[in-house]
């Protein structure tokens, strides 16, 4: 008897629908909103960060700044998310419940993966814990057949693999949560309002059927996983040559003042490159154009060209807001104006060590003093590309990472105390900077900077300079490898210099030697060639 009696038990929960258990409810293109009304208003005021589609589909969306997603009032795109969001709500409201909890909730509460029914308003005080007992796949279903208010600082926390993508509030009243409010989930009001109030962080959505949405200084974004997309943003440019120079212009002045630390090479392929102190320059200066400036000029208009014909995701509307906390995902951004960079930019990769970060600016970059781009979860300054239609300063105590591809504009304030991790590279222009600190990222191995090719493809012992060079070469001895020499061959392979490199720079003269190509070796002090290359006498 007992033996039928848990086999029944068995078949009916086998049998019984999986909605009893919290599955969850499709949300279309919904899924792609943060912030939403199919009937109201979606208004803000003072700082607010969302990641997300903003919109009403009978209403105007008044008051936001940037937005890390697209601003949908009254199209096409709204109109789909109304009847996604009316689908999702009815999935939602046929859930059968499985939990009666009180209608007050947290606490230090925890509620396990289930469809949870509250009959009446309800309201949420200190921390409520949603324990997902190590499923990440588990759903959380909450229905209050009321409103639902938060008190000040109160949390939703996730815990043992719950994802805020697998948690659903539907709420058949008013949402009002109070500030420093810390909310998980998509919220679906029936009917009624939704206000967020300063300082309220929310990883889902906030999304009205008939009613208008107000924050005001919050942080809103959509959660990932669940089978969200993985961002990768945009197939990175082919940099070439560029991409072994710290400091370049394909045709200006290149200048520095003050001490400046260059890790790349530093030149101009139409004039000198003038300031910059070959002890402090991990790299080559070209002090004049030569076959190395040439080929980066052509290489940094191509990358200039693929990314000025690269479809743009999402557009920025307030280019002189630029900044301000802003957080960014791996997408193709447009700030079609002149942009002003306040305070700091988070690029957030979301995991993804390899997603690409673009800027399209329709005009001239300026940064505030102690402006910040901040990397976060796996973002690499060698994936993030600025490309600019105008002049660019950034100024001074600042923190800039990626490379900029300036067009048709001077780079010509990169001023005291800047940190920068990548590159600053312009079409035409001229460029200076000022006792700061550039560092390459990613460097190549195969960087064939003052004619230098590696032989092991993994790290330049030394920089050599001028190449070409008339009167005297320096070695600048970058690994500072102990008791190396360089060997110098004429092109019938007769030697004719060698010189002891024993200190970090070195320079001896070469006015004797006739002009033309020389061929020379690095030789560490157990006879192993470890580097080699060409110079070219003038």
């Amino acid at each position: 008897m007992k033996t039928k009696l848990l086999l029944g038990i068995t078949t009916a929960i086998l049998l019984f629908p999986i909605s009893n258990f919290g599955q969850a409810p499709n949300l279309g293109t919904a899924v792609n909103f943060a912030l939403f009304s199919t009937n109201g208003a979606v208004t803000n005021s003072g700082i607010s960060h969302v990641t997300g589609n903003v919109g009403t589909n009978n209403g105007s969306s008044t008051g936001f700044g940037n937005v890390n997603g697209g601003m949908h009032d009254g199209d096409g795109t709204s109109a789909t998310c109304a009847v996604d969001l009316l689908t999702a709500y009815n999935q939602l409201a046929a859930t059968t419940a499985t939990f009666f909890p009180a209608a007050l909730l947290g606490n230090g509460q925890t509620l396990v993966p289930g469809v949870y029914s509250i009959t009446g308003a309800s309201t949420l005080n200190l921390n409520l814990n949603l324990d997902a007992q190590n499923n990440t796949n588990a759903v959380f279903i909450i229905k209050i057949q009321g409103s639902f208010s938060t008190n000040a600082n109160s949390k939703i926390k996730l815990k043992n693999g719950a994802q805020a993508c697998n948690v659903f509030w539907k709420v058949e009243g008013l949402v009002s949560m109070a500030s420093g409010t810390s909310m998980k989930g998509t919220i679906i009001a029936n009917n009624a309002a939704i206000n967020m109030n300063t300082g309220d962080t929310l990883e889902g959505r906030a999304m009205s059927t008939a009613g208008a949405v107000t924050l005001n200084g919050v942080l809103a974004y959509t959660p990932v996983g669940c089978g969200s997309p993985l961002l990768t943003g945009p197939t990175a440019p082919t940099l070439g040559v560029a991409a072994c120079y710290a400091v370049f212009s394909a045709s200006g002045a290149v200048s520095n003042s003050g001490v400046t630390h260059v890790t790349g090479d530093v030149g101009s392929n139409s004039s000198s490159a003038t300031g910059f102190n070959p002890s402090f320059v991990t790299g080559t200066i070209h002090n004049i154009p030569d076959n190395s400036t040439a080929q980066c000029a052509t290489d940094l208009l191509n990358a200039y060209n693929y990314l000025n014909t690269l479809s743009t995701d999402i557009e920025l509307l307030y280019p002189a807001q630029f900044g301000n906390n802003l957080v960014l995902t791996p997408h193709t951004y447009l700030l079609n104006a002149a942009t002003v960079f306040t305070d700091t930019l988070y690029l957030d990769a979301q995991g993804n060590t390899n997603a690409v970060f673009v800027m399209k600016l329709n005009g001239a970059l300026s940064t505030s003093t102690y402006s910040k781009v901040i990397l976060i979860n796996g973002a690499q300054s060698k994936n993030v590309y600025w490309k600019i239609e105008g002049a660019v300063g950034i100024n001074n105590y600042s923190i800039f990472r990626g490379t900029i591809v300036c067009h048709n504009g001077a780079l010509g304030a990169l001023n005291t105390g800047v940190t920068f991790d990548g590159r600053a590279l312009t079409t035409t222009g001229a460029l200076t900077t000022t006792a700061l600190t550039i560092v390459a990222t990613a460097l190549p191995s195969n960087c064939a900077t003052a004619g230098i090719q590696l032989l092991d493809g993994t790290y330049q012992a030394v920089s050599i300079y001028p190449n070409p060079f008339s009167t005297s070469i320096s070695i600048n001895n970058i690994s500072q490898i102990d008791k190396t020499q360089l060997k110098m061959y004429n092109v019938l392979g007769a030697e004719v210099m060698s010189v002891n490199i024993s200190n970090q720079l070195t320079t001896f003269e070469t006015g004797n030697l006739p002009a033309g190509i020389y061929y020379y070796k690095i030789i560490n002090d157990i006879g192993k060639t470890i580097q080699s290359g060409k110079l070219v006498a003038q």
